[in-house]
Order: structure tokens, then sequence, then C-alpha cells
């Protein structure tokens, strides 16, 4: 009896811990995970300045650095207004990166400046150390730099403006940093490149019609595969409110642009969409959830930068939406309250 008393008794107590054992060795196996998964090498390339969704984009990538999701590679205009660099630099000294690469193009491209204030603001309240864009290099010297000491198939190009810039850097030669063309230099080292440009399936937009030639030679002959965040997706997606109506966040340069731009525009009486932000949010953490992607190619851009999707083509996409808009909206709200920490 006394057996069976004490053999039930071993049985009762390993029935209660072994789920539990095999549960906490669950949970370390999945940290484990986590904690070992290597975040998206990413170039940023962008036109900030005429719009200030850029702004949002910065402050997503910027915070997903801070997560553990992202490194930062490089941060580069494809856009030369007088404050481009101070504006770049602002943010990633306030985002406690300010040794991040920055370039601005040298030779011929778009300039637009911003309209509503916001980018003399910040550069006249916030740190940073760029004080002319003559103080940065070209954004293709950049490029080739950088994507020279990267693993083969790593980086994320991420371009939320015009496409001189890589363009340019498919049409570069050899140099000291690489015995590779542009060409053959994004295809030993880019593994995706996501872009806010276009309307889909067919349709002009603005970061496609301000530099065309460009845009059509990059379309055609990009190396690796090409994911496009189209017009249609951002314009739906609202944010920047929050972060406004957020007092305790306080002497932040992101929050200064959307509480000085919001109230300029009708438009943006629910907050601004979300071009750029959701470019930045697919190249990080993946089309999905958020998103489907539609499988083609570019056929043509026609002179008015209007494009023309080829269904039976290869090797790009388009988004279109898997989540509602509110729902993709309140990710990116939260993104934009982020404030930095050390890294």
């Amino acid at each position: 009896m006394k057996i069976r008393i004490g053999s039930l008794f071993i049985i009762m107590v390993l029935c209660v811990i072994l789920p539990g054992w095999a549960k906490g060795n669950n949970k370390s196996h999945h940290r484990k995970i986590t904690d070992t998964k290597k975040p998206v090498h990413i170039i940023l390339d962008s036109d900030i300045g005429p719009d200030y969704d850029d702004v949002g984009a910065f402050t997503l990538l910027h915070a997903f650095a801070d997560k553990g999701e992202a490194k930062i590679l490089a941060t580069v205009a494809s856009n030369r207004y007088s404050r481009i660099g101070e504006v770049i630099d602002v943010l990633n000294t306030y985002f406690k990166e300010p040794s991040l690469p920055i370039g601005v193009p040298k030779g011929p491209s778009v300039e637009l400046k911003d309209t509503r204030g916001w980018a003399k603001y910040i550069v006249a309240h916030y740190p940073h150390k760029v004080t002319s864009n003559h103080q940065v290099p070209d954004p293709v010297k950049i490029y080739r730099k950088v994507l020279s000491k990267q693993p083969d198939h790593s980086v994320t190009v991420v371009t939320i403006g015009f496409f001189t810039n890589l363009a340019n850097l498919l049409e570069s030669g050899p140099d000291k940093y690489s015995k590779l063309t542009g060409r053959e230099l994004v295809k030993r080292k880019v593994k995706k490149l996501v872009s806010m440009a276009g309307m889909y399936p067919s349709g002009a937009e603005f970061n496609v019609d301000n530099d065309i030639p460009s845009a059509n030679y990059v379309f055609q002959n990009w190396p690796t595969t090409i994911i496009f965040d189209g017009f249609k997706i951002g314009v739906k997606i609202k944010t920047g409110l929050p972060l406004v109506h957020n007092k305790n966040i306080k002497n932040d340069p992101v929050k200064d642009v959307f509480r000085i731009s919001l109230p300029q525009s009708p438009a943006d009486s629910n907050g601004h969409s979300s071009w750029d932000e959701t470019a930045v949010l697919t190249a990080v953490r993946g089309a999905s959830p958020y998103f489907k992607k539609i499988p083609g190619h570019i056929n043509t851009v026609d002179g008015s930068g209007k494009v023309s999707w080829n269904k039976k083509g290869t090797g790009q996409y388009y988004l279109i939406f898997n989540k509602p808009a509110a729902y993709i909206a309140n990710v990116i709200n939260g993104l934009l309250e982020h404030q930095p920490v050390g890294r």
C-alpha cells in the first residue's frame, strides 16, 4: 500500500512539474529564436522636404533599430534643396545616431524644398553638425562604400523619393571601394528594393514623375526583387494626431514637424497620409500581415510618369491591403511616438 501511495505521489508530482518544465523550456527556446533574429540591414533613400511623411519614415526606421529589428547603414537624399543635409542630420542626431553616413546629390537632380516651414524650424531648434550639403558626399559614393562592406544578398534598400541615386548607382563604374560595376555590386549585395512609388496597376505618382528617366531605368534594370508600395496604400492610412496630442512627449522634432504641418491642410484633419512610413514598415517587418504582394513587372513608364503593370512579368510586386487601413495606422502611430534610447 505504501508503494502504491508513493508511486501515486510521484506520478502526481510529475504531472504538475513536467508541463511547467516543458512550457518553460518552450519559452526559453522561443526567446532564443527571437533574440537571435538578425536585424534587417537598410539604406534609406529619401526626398525628405516636399512632404513630411519622410520624417515619419525616419522615425519608424530608428524605432525599429532601437528594437533590434533593423540596422541602419546609411541615410541619403534624392533631393538637393539647401537644408536637406541638415534635416537628415537633425533626425539622426535626435535618435542618437549622429555618425550615420549622409549623402546629398552633387549632379543634376530634383530640388524641391519644404513649403510648410517645419524644416527651417527643426534645423533652428535641434542639434546637428551638418550645416551645408557641401559637407556630405554624393549618395553614389555612400552606396558603393557601404555596399562593398556588407555580406552578399544582405541589404534592403528603401527608396521613398526619386530614383536619381539608384539610376546613377546602377550606371557607376568600378572605384576604390569595389571593382564591380554598380549593377554588379547591387546584384551581389542587395537582397531587395522596397519603393514608395507609382500607382498600381496603372497611374502616375509624384516620386516617378519628378525624374521619369531615372525611374524607368531602375524599373527595367534593377537586378534584384522590387516591392512597390504604391500611392493607393499610404493615402488611406492617416497618422500623426496621437503624437501631436501626446502631452508627455516634449522637445521632439518629429512631433514638431507634425504639429506644424497637420493644421496647414484640410486633407490632414484626421492625420497625414502614410506613404513613406508603410514602405519602411514593409521593408523591416515584411508585407505580411499588413499587405499582400501582387506579382508581375512594370511594363512601361510614359511621358507623364504613368506606369503600366504586366501581370505576366516576374521579379517585382505591388502591395494591396491585407489588413484594414485603421489597423495599420494604429501600428504606425505607436511607432511615431517612439522616443530615442541609447543603442
